[in-house]
């Protein structure tokens, strides 16, 4: 597969114009980690954003920025850091991941709890159609309304659409403390059960709150027991009411807040990763139905987001892993199924989530030609 690197959005916009001539698909790449996400690309040409780089505008004041779609998370915390701010963006990966590829995945981490997803946090984009048309949505301010929200539909389209150039984020303040906390627990269904109904009797948000099994816990914290992690933040006097609300579901540990980082980076390269979920309050169903699906597979992590009813499945890849798996994901399922990464034979236990009349309307309006990631969200045109 050949592949272009893009400098400027006028660049962009004529290498889709000369594709679309040419009649050739394109795969749409940001720093190229997470290649293996999403269903396969049907296409031999690449266009990679990555030198599509660097902070257009950054107003302290006005708690947003704006960034070329290239420039990575690193780059962004390092320079808002500065000024006492951060992005509450934590996908699964490393700060190498880059904005455009982070709001085109809509991808979310345990901090999307407490600050919600992309579509949370984007204020407004620019991007490049599949006719090779430059275009904006939203605005560099909070208050921006618009009649039909572009930026929204754009955010988790994964650049099937259009691709990113450009986008205004929502920044936060850094608080004064931010703690990492763990709480040993017992690992099954009534645990996260318990750990839900405690979230929701709380007077407070945790920044964060995950469950981890205990062979992720003994990989992110070296503690072989399951555990609930939690990232209290605020005012010295409310972090200590806050942990003294823990007390209930267990005796609170200080742990490292690298924890966070070791847990965005805890999945192996080639990896099989999928979620589950359901209504928050069945998340104690929702763990056993991954557990016995990744049952007998060496290697399984799990993790849940109790306050968003999520598990996510983490297993190496494997031939014997492929297979039981495959077989597993057979039977009919209970819960939503999400695919994030995997080979291809497993994606047809997956649903096609561009297999709709509006999908379908929405890829020939921006992109009638389909050039764009075709194949990645099942999309047709």
């Amino acid at each position: 597969m050949t592949t272009s690197s893009i400098s400027s959005a006028a660049h962009l916009r004529d290498c889709i114009r000369d594709a679309s001539v040419r009649g050739t698909p394109l795969r749409i790449t940001g720093a190229g980690t997470w290649l293996d996400a999403g269903r396969p690309v049907r296409s031999v040409e690449s266009l990679s954003i990555q030198g599509l780089s660097g902070i257009v505008d950054y107003v302290p004041g006005d708690l947003t920025l704006t960034a070329r779609a290239g420039t990575t998370l690193g780059e962004i915390r390092h320079e808002t850091g500065k000024h006492n701010q951060w992005l509450a963006l934590d996908p699964h990966g490393s700060d190498k991941g880059t904005l455009g590829a982070t709001i085109a995945t809509a991808s979310a981490g345990p901090l999307a709890s407490a600050f919600g997803t992309p579509r949370d946090l984007v204020l407004g984009l620019e991007f490049v159609t599949g006719t090779g048309s430059i275009a904006r949505a939203g605005g560099r301010v909070v208050k921006n309304v618009a009649g039909f929200d572009l930026t929204r539909l754009m955010t988790g389209a994964w650049g099937t659409l259009a691709v990113l150039s450009e986008a205004t984020v929502r920044l936060h303040a850094c608080p004064q403390v931010d703690e990492t906390i763990a709480v040993a627990i017992a690992g099954d269904s009534e645990s996260l059960d318990r750990t839900r109904q405690l979230l929701r009797r709380l007077a407070f948000t945790p920044y964060a709150c995950e469950v981890l099994s205990g062979p992720l816990a003994m990989s992110v914290l070296g503690r072989d027991e399951p555990v609930a992690l939690f990232r209290l933040a605020g005012n010295i006097e409310s972090v200590t009411a806050q942990r003294a609300s823990l007390l209930e579901l267990g005796q609170p540990v200080d742990v490292s807040s690298e924890a966070w980082t070791s847990l965005r980076a805890a999945e192996p390269t080639d990896a099989i990763v999928f979620r589950l979920s359901r209504h928050p309050s069945e998340i104690g169903t929702t763990w056993d139905e991954a557990v016995r699906l990744v049952d007998g597979a060496p290697g399984a992590l799990l993790h849940a987001t109790p306050a968003r009813g999520i598990v996510r499945c983490i297993l190496p890849s494997s031939e014997p892993t492929m297979a039981r798996i495959g077989s597993a994901l057979a039977a009919p399922p209970q819960s939503k199924r999400v695919g994030e990464r995997m080979p291809e034979r497993l994606w047809s236990a997956f649903p096609n989530r561009a297999n709709s009349e509006i999908g379908g309307r929405l890829k020939q309006a921006f992109d009638p030609r389909g050039l764009l990631n075709p194949g990645i969200l099942g999309n047709t045109v």
